[in-house]
């Protein structure tokens, strides 16, 4: 379990890439101070454990399911990274519950500074909509934030200059993957008020015609 607060801006050192797998050597600093083998650290918001470090970087595989799914099979050698360490039982939790597991990619539309904030609006697939809504949680790569506009298939964010300085997404421009986390509870209500069926496409919402249908409405 994670809580959405970058730790730092780790880079990626090496990869060893097949069709559909990959090794990451990642150098970082805070993170390593109390690493062990076993260990889940986040990068860039996904869930994956160090099978070896040093003193000055660690290694992690990133398995075909994780590289078909998320933004990491872009990922080249000097390329900045989110990193947070699994949350620990005494720690703050200053962000949200975050798990770790991509739901899927969006694509950055557009950036904008409004004031002190850059706004981010991101396109995200049709089928990952029914799970935001207006001052909700995402976990963009890793970061916890809180979604201030919804509107078709986009979501808005907005940073404030500490988290623009102390993660990737700074940097971030249109045309730009970004890993999507969905809000953990969204994603349960959502499956329950469906039968607990999983939602994916093709799949009926509840909805109007559904109520009417079976005596709920008039």
């Amino acid at each position: 379990m994670f809580t959405g607060i970058i730790e730092e801006i780790g880079t990626i050192e090496k990869i060893s890439k097949s069709s559909a797998s990959m090794v990451l050597s990642i150098s970082a600093k805070k993170v390593l101070e109390d690493v062990k083998l076993g260990d889940s650290i986040s990068v860039n918001g996904t869930c994956l454990t160090v099978t070896s470090f040093s003193s000055r970087s660690f290694t992690v595989d990133v398995m075909p399911e994780t590289f078909d799914n998320t933004s990491l099979k872009l990922l080249g050698a000097g390329a900045p990274v989110n990193l947070e360490r699994a949350m620990a039982a005494n720690g703050r939790f200053g962000g949200h519950f975050v798990t770790g597991h991509i739901d899927g990619t969006g694509t950055i539309a557009s950036t904008q500074f409004v004031e002190n904030a850059l706004y981010i609006t991101i396109e995200i697939p049709e089928e990952l909509t029914r799970y935001f809504i207006d001052r909700g949680s995402v976990c963009l790569d890793g970061t916890s934030l809180t979604v201030f506009r919804t509107e078709h298939n986009t979501i808005t964010v907005s940073l404030i200059p500490q988290t623009r300085h102390d993660t990737i997404l700074g940097s971030k421009k249109a045309g730009d993957v970004v890993n999507l986390e969905c809000d953990m509870m969204a994603k349960y209500i959502y499956k329950f008020m469906n039968g607990g069926r999983s939602g994916k496409p093709g799949k009926k919402d509840i909805g109007t015609d559904f109520l009417t249908q079976h005596g709920f409405m008039g």
